[in-house]
Order: structure tokens, then sequence, then C-alpha cells
């Protein structure tokens, strides 16, 4: 089978931000509230990082399952993996996530100013310059044969989408609005020239809209 680039779970606002304005260390999604924006993947039962027994099934808890499906490899924007701007100042910054990272494969971000790459329990991190299509080509090797996952944010997406390299999306859209931020889109309809688009509003409140390639 064929490798693909996907997005998944990419939780979005109402009026299409990935991420508010304003980021830092202690707020890595900026105004946005992540609770708010993830409130339905975090009170599935599948949720990782649950510490209570319980927890919703049914269609959130598979989306919430689905995420490392097959995948080998992430591609991620610098501003994912952290608040810092410019050259690195700091290389004892590791990213979001302390000494177990959730990704478990290699994960490729993007950046204009590289520095060596350094391994967390099972997740290395390699820092990249170049188009989309050349990071790409060095994931998809990484990756063995699997799938490609695009963590965001939403300016990354972007720049993939609009090299047409991305095969399906799968995005969370909360029942909140931000304003401002990094944003995917203005609609979804803006993908409707190059995606079959399914769109499945979930009893929690949010809508996951599903796009695969025409």
């Amino acid at each position: 089978m064929a490798q693909m680039v996907r997005v998944h779970n990419l939780m979005v606002s109402s009026d299409g931000y990935a991420a508010g304005e304003g980021q830092s260390r202690e707020r890595p999604f900026g105004h946005a509230d992540p609770a708010r924006l993830g409130a339905w993947a975090f009170a599935t039962a599948s949720w990782p990082d649950r510490s209570d027994p319980g927890g919703s099934r049914g269609l959130d808890d598979y989306m919430v399952r689905d995420f490392h499906r097959n995948i080998g490899a992430e591609i991620m924007g610098r501003n994912k993996f952290g608040p810092q701007r410019g050259p690195w100042a700091d290389h004892e910054w590791q990213g979001w996530w302390g000494q177990q990272p959730p990704f478990h494969t290699p994960v490729f971000v993007m950046t204009h100013h590289e520095r060596p790459s350094f391994r967390l329990s099972d997740t290395t991190f390699h820092f990249t310059g170049g188009e989309p299509a050349g990071v790409l080509r060095r994931a998809l090797a990484a990756a063995e044969g699997k799938d490609v996952r695009l963590g965001g944010g939403a300016t990354t997406i972007r720049q993939f989408l609009d090299a047409d390299l991305v095969d399906t999306l799968h995005i969370a859209v909360a029942p909140v609005q931000l304003g401002a931020g990094s944003r995917l889109w203005r609609s979804p309809e803006e993908l409707r020239d190059r995606y079959h688009h399914d769109v499945v509003p979930s009893p929690s409140g949010v809508v996951h809209h599903l796009f695969w390639r025409r």
C-alpha cells in the first residue's frame, strides 16, 4: 500500500484558528484555551493522559485511537515544538512534552535555524530547513513504508496543502471562537476543489471534518 501524508485530530476553532496569539512557554496555544479546543478528545476513554477510569466511547474515542495508526514519522512546524524565535538561544529546550513525547517516531521540525538532532525515549527530533517536498522526502524515508503525519501548526499544514502534498485530513472543529491567531482556513469549502469532504457532528459538540483526495 502506498504511503500517505495525513493530518489527524487537528483541533480548530469555529472561525478557523488552530492556535491563538501570544504563544509562550506557559501558553503553547497563545490566548486559546486548549481545554476548550480539545475537550472532546480529553473526555474519551482512549486519551493517553487519562488518569481516572471511564471516559466516552463512540466516534470521538475512535478518532483519538486512530492517531497512531500506521504512522512512521511526523512533520511539525517550529512553533509546535516550542516558543523560541530566530536562532536557537536555548538548546536545553526539548519541546513541550517532557521526557516521554507522545510521537514514538522520528519527528522533523521545520525551521530556518537548524540544530542537532536529539532523542527522547523512542522519539528522535530532527531540525530541518528546506521546502515541504524535500522535508517530506526525508520523512517518508524515515517512516519505512508507513504514513507521515503532519502535526501542525496551521501554517505548516497550509504550506503542504499549497504544495499539493496532503492525502487526507481530519479536522476537529470546536464550538469556540478565537478571533485571531494561526489560521487553517476561513471556511472548509476552500478545500472542496481538491478533496472529497464529509462532515460528521459528534454528541460532544465538536464537528469532525474528513477530507480525502478526489
